[in-house]
Protein backbone atom coordinates (compact mmCIF):
# COMPACT_ATOMS: atom_id res chain seq x y z
CA UNK A 1 0.00 0.00 0.00
CA UNK A 2 1.92 3.11 -1.15
CA UNK A 3 2.26 6.10 0.91
CA UNK A 4 0.17 4.42 3.52
CA UNK A 5 -0.41 7.23 6.76
CA UNK A 6 0.48 6.45 10.09
CA UNK A 7 -1.51 8.15 13.24
CA UNK A 8 0.90 9.30 15.76
CA UNK A 9 -0.15 10.78 19.01
CA UNK A 10 -0.48 14.52 19.33
CA UNK A 11 1.32 15.15 15.77
CA UNK A 12 -1.99 14.18 12.96
CA UNK A 13 -0.28 11.65 11.20
CA UNK A 14 2.93 11.36 9.55
CA UNK A 15 4.40 8.98 6.06
CA UNK A 16 6.33 5.81 7.32
CA UNK A 17 9.85 6.21 6.51
CA UNK A 18 12.35 3.24 5.78
CA UNK A 19 14.36 4.03 9.59
CA UNK A 20 11.00 5.20 11.43
CA UNK A 21 8.92 1.61 11.53
CA UNK A 22 10.27 0.51 14.19
CA UNK A 23 9.04 0.88 17.75
CA UNK A 24 9.11 4.19 19.26
CA UNK A 25 12.85 4.64 21.78
CA UNK A 26 14.18 6.94 24.13
CA UNK A 27 18.01 7.78 23.28
CA UNK A 28 20.12 7.23 26.88
CA UNK A 29 23.61 8.88 26.57
CA UNK A 30 25.21 7.70 30.26
CA UNK A 31 24.45 5.36 33.15
CA UNK A 32 24.09 5.29 36.80
CA UNK A 33 24.69 2.45 38.50
CA UNK A 34 22.91 0.65 41.49
CA UNK A 35 25.98 -0.39 43.40
CA UNK A 36 29.35 -1.44 43.18
CA UNK A 37 32.04 -4.40 41.93
CA UNK A 38 34.58 -5.55 44.89
CA UNK A 39 37.24 -8.03 43.88
CA UNK A 40 36.71 -12.07 44.98
CA UNK A 41 38.03 -13.91 48.20
CA UNK A 42 40.70 -15.21 45.70
CA UNK A 43 41.48 -12.15 43.69
CA UNK A 44 41.62 -10.36 46.69
CA UNK A 45 44.82 -12.42 47.80
CA UNK A 46 46.44 -11.59 44.79
CA UNK A 47 48.52 -8.07 45.25
CA UNK A 48 48.49 -7.19 41.58
CA UNK A 49 44.65 -7.41 41.35
CA UNK A 50 44.52 -5.67 44.38
CA UNK A 51 46.47 -2.62 42.95
CA UNK A 52 44.89 -2.70 39.61
CA UNK A 53 41.55 -2.83 41.35
CA UNK A 54 42.28 0.38 43.32
CA UNK A 55 43.90 2.52 40.46
CA UNK A 56 40.74 1.62 38.19
CA UNK A 57 38.31 3.29 41.01
CA UNK A 58 40.51 5.56 41.96
CA UNK A 59 40.73 6.59 38.00
CA UNK A 60 36.95 6.43 38.07
CA UNK A 61 37.28 3.85 35.05
CA UNK A 62 33.92 1.51 34.86
CA UNK A 63 33.92 -1.95 36.39
CA UNK A 64 33.88 -3.70 33.57
CA UNK A 65 36.98 -1.83 32.46
CA UNK A 66 38.37 -3.04 35.39
CA UNK A 67 37.42 -6.50 35.15
CA UNK A 68 38.83 -5.99 31.32
CA UNK A 69 42.43 -4.91 32.28
CA UNK A 70 42.44 -7.66 35.10
CA UNK A 71 41.55 -10.39 32.75
CA UNK A 72 44.20 -9.09 30.57
CA UNK A 73 46.99 -8.96 33.33
CA UNK A 74 45.74 -11.94 35.11
CA UNK A 75 44.28 -14.68 32.50
CA UNK A 76 44.47 -17.40 34.97
CA UNK A 77 42.00 -15.21 36.95
CA UNK A 78 38.69 -16.45 36.61
CA UNK A 79 35.74 -13.73 37.22
CA UNK A 80 37.70 -11.66 39.27
CA UNK A 81 35.08 -9.43 40.33
CA UNK A 82 31.19 -9.90 42.19
CA UNK A 83 28.73 -7.42 42.35
CA UNK A 84 28.10 -5.90 46.37
CA UNK A 85 24.93 -4.41 47.12
CA UNK A 86 25.34 -0.83 49.00
CA UNK A 87 23.34 1.86 49.89
CA UNK A 88 24.61 4.23 47.38
CA UNK A 89 24.83 4.37 43.49
CA UNK A 90 28.07 4.65 41.33
CA UNK A 91 28.54 7.47 39.36
CA UNK A 92 31.73 7.16 37.34
CA UNK A 93 32.60 9.52 34.49
CA UNK A 94 33.60 7.08 32.40
CA UNK A 95 29.99 5.85 31.87
CA UNK A 96 29.12 9.00 30.16
CA UNK A 97 29.83 10.48 26.62
CA UNK A 98 30.94 13.53 28.48
CA UNK A 99 32.82 12.55 31.92
CA UNK A 100 31.89 15.95 33.10
CA UNK A 101 28.53 14.76 33.66
CA UNK A 102 29.42 12.76 36.18
CA UNK A 103 31.20 15.32 38.43
CA UNK A 104 28.14 17.56 37.65
CA UNK A 105 25.53 14.94 39.10
CA UNK A 106 27.52 14.23 42.08
CA UNK A 107 28.05 17.93 43.22
CA UNK A 108 24.64 18.60 42.71
CA UNK A 109 23.04 15.97 44.73
CA UNK A 110 25.88 14.01 46.19
CA UNK A 111 25.95 14.02 49.99
CA UNK A 112 28.76 13.13 53.09
CA UNK A 113 27.49 10.41 55.41
CA UNK A 114 29.60 8.34 57.83
CA UNK A 115 32.01 7.28 55.90
CA UNK A 116 33.61 10.74 55.15
CA UNK A 117 33.10 10.55 51.24
CA UNK A 118 30.68 11.98 48.92
CA UNK A 119 28.32 9.94 47.35
CA UNK A 120 24.79 9.43 45.27
CA UNK A 121 22.34 8.38 47.69
CA UNK A 122 18.83 10.53 46.18
CA UNK A 123 18.58 12.25 42.98
CA UNK A 124 15.31 13.58 41.89
CA UNK A 125 14.18 12.52 38.32
CA UNK A 126 11.94 13.54 35.51
CA UNK A 127 10.51 10.61 33.60
CA UNK A 128 10.04 11.42 29.48
CA UNK A 129 6.99 9.44 28.90
CA UNK A 130 3.86 8.79 30.03
CA UNK A 131 4.16 5.09 29.64
CA UNK A 132 5.91 3.54 31.92
CA UNK A 133 7.02 0.42 29.76
CA UNK A 134 8.42 2.55 27.67
CA UNK A 135 9.99 4.67 31.23
CA UNK A 136 11.21 1.03 32.87
CA UNK A 137 11.71 -1.09 30.38
CA UNK A 138 12.58 -4.87 31.52
CA UNK A 139 13.00 -8.45 30.28
CA UNK A 140 14.16 -12.28 30.91
CA UNK A 141 17.30 -12.38 29.58
CA UNK A 142 20.01 -14.97 29.17
CA UNK A 143 23.08 -13.78 27.72
CA UNK A 144 25.68 -15.14 25.86
CA UNK A 145 29.76 -14.73 25.18
CA UNK A 146 28.88 -10.97 23.13
CA UNK A 147 25.62 -10.46 22.82
CA UNK A 148 21.99 -11.39 24.11
CA UNK A 149 21.61 -15.60 23.80
CA UNK A 150 17.70 -15.76 24.62
CA UNK A 151 15.42 -13.34 25.77
CA UNK A 152 11.57 -12.68 26.59
CA UNK A 153 9.13 -10.50 24.43
CA UNK A 154 5.61 -10.20 24.58
CA UNK A 155 2.77 -10.38 22.10
CA UNK A 156 1.28 -7.29 20.75
CA UNK A 157 -2.17 -8.17 22.89
CA UNK A 158 0.13 -8.43 25.80
CA UNK A 159 -1.19 -11.85 26.63
CA UNK A 160 1.24 -14.17 25.26
CA UNK A 161 5.37 -14.19 26.39
CA UNK A 162 7.46 -15.69 24.01
CA UNK A 163 11.15 -16.39 23.72
CA UNK A 164 13.00 -14.61 21.08
CA UNK A 165 16.42 -15.27 19.64
CA UNK A 166 18.88 -14.01 16.69
CA UNK A 167 17.46 -15.68 13.47
CA UNK A 168 20.29 -17.90 11.89
CA UNK A 169 22.78 -15.36 8.77
CA UNK A 170 20.99 -16.34 5.75
CA UNK A 171 23.50 -17.48 3.29
CA UNK A 172 23.00 -17.05 -0.89
CA UNK A 173 22.29 -20.21 -3.17
CA UNK A 174 25.68 -21.40 -3.17
CA UNK A 175 25.88 -21.25 0.25
CA UNK A 176 29.41 -19.84 0.30
CA UNK A 177 28.34 -16.10 1.13
CA UNK A 178 26.51 -14.47 3.93
CA UNK A 179 23.50 -12.49 2.64
CA UNK A 180 23.55 -8.85 3.80
CA UNK A 181 21.01 -7.99 6.07
CA UNK A 182 19.15 -4.18 5.63
CA UNK A 183 18.11 -3.09 9.53
CA UNK A 184 20.93 -5.22 11.88
CA UNK A 185 19.80 -9.14 12.17
CA UNK A 186 16.34 -10.62 12.40
CA UNK A 187 15.20 -12.15 15.27
CA UNK A 188 12.92 -15.05 15.36
CA UNK A 189 11.21 -17.36 17.88
CA UNK A 190 13.26 -19.82 19.65
CA UNK A 191 12.18 -23.52 18.62
CA UNK A 192 12.28 -24.97 22.44
CA UNK A 193 9.23 -24.61 24.04
CA UNK A 194 7.10 -23.78 21.02
CA UNK A 195 8.55 -20.20 21.46
CA UNK A 196 6.98 -19.68 24.66
CA UNK A 197 8.42 -18.30 27.25
CA UNK A 198 8.08 -20.78 30.26
CA UNK A 199 10.85 -20.32 33.29
CA UNK A 200 9.76 -23.21 35.25
CA UNK A 201 10.48 -25.52 32.06
CA UNK A 202 13.35 -23.16 31.31
CA UNK A 203 16.80 -24.84 31.05
CA UNK A 204 18.68 -21.33 31.73
CA UNK A 205 16.13 -19.62 33.76
CA UNK A 206 16.62 -22.99 36.49
CA UNK A 207 20.35 -22.97 35.80
CA UNK A 208 20.66 -19.07 36.73
CA UNK A 209 21.81 -17.99 33.29
CA UNK A 210 18.32 -15.90 32.18
CA UNK A 211 17.42 -13.30 34.47
CA UNK A 212 15.23 -10.66 34.76
CA UNK A 213 16.77 -7.20 33.67
CA UNK A 214 15.28 -3.99 33.41
CA UNK A 215 16.08 -0.50 33.94
CA UNK A 216 14.82 3.38 34.79
CA UNK A 217 15.33 5.70 31.73
CA UNK A 218 15.02 9.68 33.16
CA UNK A 219 16.26 13.20 32.88
CA UNK A 220 17.77 14.70 36.06
CA UNK A 221 16.54 17.98 36.37
CA UNK A 222 19.61 20.65 36.67
CA UNK A 223 21.48 18.08 34.70
CA UNK A 224 22.19 19.54 31.02
CA UNK A 225 21.54 16.27 28.53
CA UNK A 226 19.90 15.71 25.00
CA UNK A 227 20.00 11.75 26.10
CA UNK A 228 18.60 10.65 28.49
CA UNK A 229 20.19 8.62 31.90
CA UNK A 230 19.60 5.12 32.78
CA UNK A 231 19.65 2.97 36.37
CA UNK A 232 19.57 -1.01 35.41
CA UNK A 233 18.55 -3.26 38.11
CA UNK A 234 17.63 -6.89 38.22
CA UNK A 235 15.11 -6.64 41.51
CA UNK A 236 11.95 -7.87 40.96
CA UNK A 237 11.21 -6.44 44.10
CA UNK A 238 12.18 -2.26 42.94
CA UNK A 239 10.33 -2.95 39.46
CA UNK A 240 7.04 -3.96 40.62
CA UNK A 241 7.09 -1.41 43.32
CA UNK A 242 7.70 1.22 40.88
CA UNK A 243 5.18 0.10 38.41
CA UNK A 244 2.63 0.26 41.55
CA UNK A 245 4.05 3.75 42.16
CA UNK A 246 3.67 4.97 38.21
CA UNK A 247 0.01 3.62 38.33
CA UNK A 248 -1.48 5.61 41.21
CA UNK A 249 0.66 8.77 40.13
CA UNK A 250 -0.86 7.99 36.64
CA UNK A 251 -4.47 7.84 38.19
CA UNK A 252 -4.60 10.61 39.76
CA UNK A 253 -3.01 12.57 37.21
CA UNK A 254 -5.04 11.86 33.72
CA UNK A 255 -2.50 8.94 33.16
CA UNK A 256 0.28 11.28 33.02
CA UNK A 257 3.42 10.42 35.01
CA UNK A 258 5.92 12.51 32.54
CA UNK A 259 7.13 15.60 33.54
CA UNK A 260 7.24 17.46 36.54
CA UNK A 261 4.33 16.19 39.35
CA UNK A 262 2.61 19.82 39.74
CA UNK A 263 3.18 23.19 39.15
CA UNK A 264 5.87 23.42 42.07
CA UNK A 265 8.26 21.49 39.83
CA UNK A 266 8.00 18.58 42.17
CA UNK A 267 9.60 15.46 41.06
CA UNK A 268 9.72 11.77 41.42
CA UNK A 269 12.62 10.60 43.46
CA UNK A 270 14.82 7.60 43.14
CA UNK A 271 16.96 6.42 46.13
CA UNK A 272 17.57 2.93 48.18
CA UNK A 273 15.71 1.66 50.97
CA UNK A 274 16.71 -1.28 53.33
CA UNK A 275 14.40 -3.72 52.99
CA UNK A 276 14.16 -7.37 54.39
CA UNK A 277 14.01 -9.50 50.88
CA UNK A 278 12.28 -13.11 50.92
CA UNK A 279 13.80 -15.76 48.71
CA UNK A 280 13.70 -19.78 48.35
CA UNK A 281 17.59 -21.12 49.00
CA UNK A 282 18.60 -23.94 47.22
CA UNK A 283 16.85 -26.38 49.65
CA UNK A 284 13.75 -25.16 49.01
CA UNK A 285 13.58 -22.78 52.36
CA UNK A 286 11.73 -19.71 52.33
CA UNK A 287 14.34 -17.41 53.63
CA UNK A 288 14.82 -13.31 54.24
CA UNK A 289 17.80 -11.56 53.31
CA UNK A 290 18.17 -7.87 54.02
CA UNK A 291 19.41 -5.78 51.26
CA UNK A 292 19.49 -2.59 49.68
CA UNK A 293 16.52 -1.87 47.37
CA UNK A 294 15.84 0.93 44.72
CA UNK A 295 12.56 3.03 45.69
CA UNK A 296 10.77 5.39 43.95
CA UNK A 297 9.92 8.37 45.52
CA UNK A 298 7.25 10.81 44.89
CA UNK A 299 7.04 13.35 47.56
CA UNK A 300 3.49 15.14 46.96
CA UNK A 301 0.67 15.98 48.38
CA UNK A 302 -1.61 13.53 46.56
CA UNK A 303 -4.76 15.10 47.25
CA UNK A 304 -3.82 18.44 45.61
CA UNK A 305 -3.38 15.95 42.80
CA UNK A 306 -7.30 14.34 43.32
CA UNK A 307 -8.41 18.07 42.02
CA UNK A 308 -5.88 19.38 39.73
CA UNK A 309 -8.35 18.14 36.98
CA UNK A 310 -11.38 19.71 38.26
CA UNK A 311 -11.14 22.61 36.43
CA UNK A 312 -13.00 21.63 33.25
CA UNK A 313 -15.95 23.99 33.30
CA UNK A 314 -13.05 26.89 33.90
CA UNK A 315 -11.14 25.19 30.67
CA UNK A 316 -14.64 25.90 28.49
CA UNK A 317 -15.03 29.55 29.93
CA UNK A 318 -11.41 30.48 28.52
CA UNK A 319 -12.09 28.25 25.49
CA UNK A 320 -15.09 30.66 24.71
CA UNK A 321 -13.55 33.54 25.15
CA UNK A 322 -10.56 32.26 22.74
CA UNK A 323 -12.91 31.75 20.07
CA UNK A 324 -14.83 34.73 20.04
CA UNK A 325 -11.21 36.60 20.04
CA UNK A 326 -10.42 34.42 16.79
CA UNK A 327 -13.92 34.93 15.33
CA UNK A 328 -14.52 38.32 15.69
CA UNK A 329 -12.98 41.22 18.00
CA UNK A 330 -15.87 43.31 18.94
CA UNK A 331 -17.98 41.06 21.52
CA UNK A 332 -14.73 39.33 22.88
CA UNK A 333 -13.03 42.82 23.40
CA UNK A 334 -15.91 43.85 25.39
CA UNK A 335 -16.02 41.27 27.76
CA UNK A 336 -12.38 41.63 28.54
CA UNK A 337 -12.64 45.44 29.14
CA UNK A 338 -15.17 45.04 31.43
CA UNK A 339 -13.87 42.18 33.31
CA UNK A 340 -10.40 44.13 33.33
CA UNK A 341 -12.05 47.05 34.12
CA UNK A 342 -14.08 45.05 36.96
CA UNK A 343 -10.65 43.56 38.34
CA UNK A 344 -8.56 46.74 37.90
CA UNK A 345 -11.08 48.31 40.05
CA UNK A 346 -10.13 45.60 42.85
CA UNK A 347 -6.56 45.43 42.34
CA UNK A 348 -4.80 48.61 40.92
CA UNK A 349 -3.27 50.63 43.63
CA UNK A 350 -4.87 54.10 41.33
CA UNK A 351 -8.49 52.86 42.53
CA UNK A 352 -8.31 51.88 46.40
CA UNK A 353 -10.89 52.68 48.85
CA UNK A 354 -8.78 54.97 50.78
CA UNK A 355 -9.08 57.46 47.76
CA UNK A 356 -12.40 56.84 47.03
CA UNK A 357 -14.81 59.97 46.82
CA UNK A 358 -18.29 60.44 48.23
CA UNK A 359 -19.57 59.28 44.67
CA UNK A 360 -17.25 56.44 43.88
CA UNK A 361 -14.88 58.30 41.93
CA UNK A 362 -11.02 58.00 42.52
CA UNK A 363 -9.37 60.78 43.33
CA UNK A 364 -6.15 62.22 41.40
CA UNK A 365 -4.08 65.40 41.98
CA UNK A 366 -6.76 66.42 44.16
CA UNK A 367 -9.78 65.84 41.99
CA UNK A 368 -12.56 63.46 42.22
CA UNK A 369 -13.97 61.41 38.94
CA UNK A 370 -16.83 60.12 38.06
CA UNK A 371 -17.18 56.99 36.56
CA UNK A 372 -17.66 58.63 33.26
CA UNK A 373 -14.69 60.46 32.91
CA UNK A 374 -12.08 60.74 30.42
CA UNK A 375 -9.45 60.14 33.30
CA UNK A 376 -11.28 56.82 35.19
CA UNK A 377 -11.27 55.31 31.61
CA UNK A 378 -7.83 56.15 30.86
CA UNK A 379 -6.76 54.26 34.06
CA UNK A 380 -9.30 51.39 33.34
CA UNK A 381 -7.36 50.66 30.13
CA UNK A 382 -3.85 51.23 31.68
CA UNK A 383 -4.89 48.60 34.59
CA UNK A 384 -6.36 46.45 32.03
CA UNK A 385 -2.96 46.73 29.58
CA UNK A 386 -0.34 45.79 32.82
CA UNK A 387 -3.31 43.67 35.02
CA UNK A 388 -1.92 40.54 33.81
CA UNK A 389 1.78 41.71 34.49
CA UNK A 390 1.05 43.01 37.68
CA UNK A 391 -0.75 39.89 38.26
CA UNK A 392 2.03 37.70 37.52
CA UNK A 393 4.65 40.13 39.38
CA UNK A 394 2.70 39.33 42.65
CA UNK A 395 2.02 35.48 41.87
CA UNK A 396 5.67 34.95 41.79
CA UNK A 397 6.65 37.05 44.78
CA UNK A 398 3.53 34.89 46.69
CA UNK A 399 0.03 36.47 47.23
CA UNK A 400 -0.93 38.06 50.31
CA UNK A 401 -4.14 36.46 52.13
CA UNK A 402 -5.37 40.28 51.68
CA UNK A 403 -4.50 40.26 47.92
CA UNK A 404 -6.32 36.71 47.23
CA UNK A 405 -9.75 38.46 49.40
CA UNK A 406 -9.99 41.17 46.74
CA UNK A 407 -9.28 39.24 43.25
CA UNK A 408 -12.44 36.85 45.31
CA UNK A 409 -14.22 40.32 46.00
CA UNK A 410 -13.65 41.68 42.67
CA UNK A 411 -15.44 38.26 41.22
CA UNK A 412 -18.70 39.31 43.31
CA UNK A 413 -17.54 36.80 46.30
CA UNK A 414 -17.65 38.26 50.12
CA UNK A 415 -15.20 37.18 52.05
CA UNK A 416 -16.72 35.06 54.40
CA UNK A 417 -18.63 32.58 51.71
CA UNK A 418 -14.89 32.16 49.60
CA UNK A 419 -13.32 30.98 52.70
CA UNK A 420 -15.88 28.35 52.91
CA UNK A 421 -15.23 27.48 49.53
CA UNK A 422 -11.64 27.44 49.59
CA UNK A 423 -11.32 25.69 52.73
CA UNK A 424 -13.80 22.96 51.24
CA UNK A 425 -11.61 22.46 48.08
CA UNK A 426 -8.03 22.95 49.48
CA UNK A 427 -7.80 22.33 53.18
CA UNK A 428 -8.30 24.61 55.94
CA UNK A 429 -4.42 25.09 55.88
CA UNK A 430 -4.52 27.27 52.33
CA UNK A 431 -4.05 30.48 53.51
CA UNK A 432 -1.49 29.57 55.61
CA UNK A 433 1.48 28.75 52.89
CA UNK A 434 2.69 30.89 49.88
CA UNK A 435 1.65 27.58 47.97
CA UNK A 436 -1.78 27.30 48.80
CA UNK A 437 -2.63 30.78 48.18
CA UNK A 438 -0.75 30.86 45.00
CA UNK A 439 -3.38 27.90 44.05
CA UNK A 440 -6.27 30.29 45.13
CA UNK A 441 -5.07 33.58 43.05
CA UNK A 442 -4.61 31.15 40.24
CA UNK A 443 -8.13 30.32 39.86
CA UNK A 444 -9.18 33.52 40.53
CA UNK A 445 -7.16 34.81 37.65
CA UNK A 446 -8.71 31.75 35.28
CA UNK A 447 -12.28 32.88 36.28
CA UNK A 448 -12.08 36.24 36.74
CA UNK A 449 -13.24 37.23 32.69
CA UNK A 450 -16.45 34.97 33.92
CA UNK A 451 -17.31 36.07 37.06
CA UNK A 452 -21.07 35.26 37.26
CA UNK A 453 -19.74 31.54 36.06
CA UNK A 454 -17.33 31.67 39.03
CA UNK A 455 -20.35 32.58 41.47
CA UNK A 456 -21.87 29.60 39.98
CA UNK A 457 -19.10 27.20 39.69
CA UNK A 458 -18.85 28.14 44.03
CA UNK A 459 -22.29 27.95 44.80
CA UNK A 460 -22.43 24.40 42.90
CA UNK A 461 -19.22 23.04 44.78
CA UNK A 462 -20.76 24.62 48.49
CA UNK A 463 -23.67 22.50 47.93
Amino acid sequence: MANAMVSLNGSGSALPTLLGNGPARIATGGKIRAGIKVLTKKAAENQQAKEIYDQGVAAGHSFEQIEKILGEALPNLKSPLVPKNVAWFTVRGQDFPNPEVASQILDAFGEVRADGVKRLYRFPVVFPSDMWQAVMPHELVAWGANEKKYWSEYAPDGRVRYCKCHAPIPMNDTGRRVIRVFGGRKTTLRSDNGGLCDPESCAEYQQRQCNLSGRFIFFIPGIRSISAFELHTNSFYALNAAIQKFETIAFMRGGRISGFLDNQRTSFYITKKLMEVPHIDESGRAVRVRQWIIELEAPIDVTALLRANDDGETAIVNARTASRILEGPGEALADIEAASTSFAAHMSPLATRTDAGADGGAVVDGEQEGEGSESARANARTSGRFGAQSARTERDAGPSLEQVMEAALSCGVDATRYEAYANHRWGSGWKLNVGGRRRAQEELERWHTDPKGYREWIDGELK
